[in-house]
């Protein structure tokens, strides 16, 4: 591929480079995807308000998000296997996190650790958390995230029950990666990634190491994954929660204004509305869609992130535009994971940072203070 214009072009370039059942992981959502393709569709149907005649010259995408200081309103967003898409990717991405001068948040189910990256990341992370069935693990694991010195706490409220991601079934997606013939003729064609996992530290979860019992041949451990998520989970967890973690308690997953009411009411520090990318309950309204009313409901009390679709600064600009504070992104930097390792993370967040940029100033705005309904065509 050529010049890289857009994250689009991170895409394909990610697609060639990795394996198919990985690929689709990142790429695809659950059941028929109508969420997934909404998520996209509902934002590009927002349109900009262009204005002329407008002194731009002096600029300013600065920010703070959840009381940390940011250089433009974007947080990379815990996401599942991210070492597989790239060896060690989880410390690659949180280094190019910390070169941007924004918020990386590690997931629980991240193949390098939580100290596998505190030990090459100088810059504080967030982390993210899956409340389980076994509450010493989960314990176990705040205690671990506060000794790395995570800075906050991403609790993830939608995954309770695990939404049917059918091309993961199809692929035969396991962790770590087994052997089949249709995926080693993939492997054939991507030999970099296969050499340079072997190279890599892990294949598996490493925040799970020593907790993963050994698998029979009739359950894998995906399968045995799924059955540990708390399907009992409520707000009173929050409360078990907050009195584990000093720091700021972020709730992701919240599409509802009922929902956030009680994410405050219950003491979260910030929520993300966030249909968990799509790939959850299929059916769902979008990210954008949801996210008019829960400003409305909890704008004036706490602080709202945007998680859904976001592969632009023109999708970032749209969702503060709507009333976020900033936005995750997951496939975004996944793309350019799987592209060009820690350098393609690096240039989708600049990709994003300069379209933030002109977007801003081709609709009059100078600072992220100024964004608001007015940025929207209407």
């Amino acid at each position: 591929m050529g010049v890289i214009t857009c994250n689009e072009d991170l895409r394909r370039l990610a697609k060639r480079r990795v394996p198919r059942a990985i690929f689709d992981y990142v790429d695809r959502g659950s059941y028929d995807e109508q969420t997934l393709n909404d998520n996209r569709r509902d934002l590009q149907a927002l349109r900009l308000r262009q204005r002329v005649m407008v002194d731009v010259s002096q600029r300013n995408l600065a920010c703070t998000l959840v009381g940390e200081k940011a250089a433009m309103p974007v947080v990379i967003a815990p996401t599942g296997l991210t070492g597989l898409v790239h060896a060690r990717g989880e410390i690659l991405a949180a280094q190019a996190a910390a070169a941007a001068g924004i918020p990386f948040t590690l997931s629980t189910m991240s193949i390098c650790s939580i100290e596998d990256v505190a030990a090459h990341c100088a810059k504080p992370f967030w982390f993210q958390l899956y409340v389980m069935r076994d509450r010493d693990f989960v314990s176990s694991l705040i205690a671990r995230a506060r000794q790395a010195g995570c800075s906050a706490l991403v609790l993830t409220a939608d995954l309770q029950i695990q939404g049917q991601r059918h091309r993961d079934l199809k692929n035969g997606l396991t962790v770590p990666p087994r052997l089949t013939a249709a995926n080693l003729l993939d492997l054939a064609y991507k030999p970099a990634w296969g050499i340079k996992q072997l190279l890599g530290q892990r294949m598996t979860f490493g925040n799970l190491a020593g907790f993963l019992p050994k698998q029979d041949k009739q359950t894998s451990m995906g399968q045995w994954i799924m059955s540990q998520f708390e399907p009992a989970m409520s707000w009173d967890d929050v409360a078990w929660v907050k009195a584990q973690w000093p720091g700021k308690l972020i709730i992701k997953g919240v599409l509802d204004p009922e929902d956030a009411r009680l994410a405050v009411d219950a003491g979260a520090d910030a929520i993300v509305v966030s249909n968990h990318g799509g790939r959850q309950l299929d059916g769902a309204i979008s990210s954008i869609a949801a996210l008019p009313a829960v400003v409305d409901a909890v704008g004036q009390r706490t602080e709202i992130l945007f998680d859904g679709g976001v592969r632009s600064g023109q999708d970032v600009l749209k969702a503060l535009a709507v009333g976020a504070k900033g936005v995750m992104i997951g496939k975004a930097f996944l793309y350019g994971l799987g592209a060009m390792g820690k350098d393609g993370v690096e240039l989708a967040l600049a990709l994003i940072r300069k379209e933030l940029d002109v977007s801003m100033a081709l609709t009059g705005t100078c600072d992220l203070a100024s964004v608001g309904p007015l940025v929207l065509y209407r």
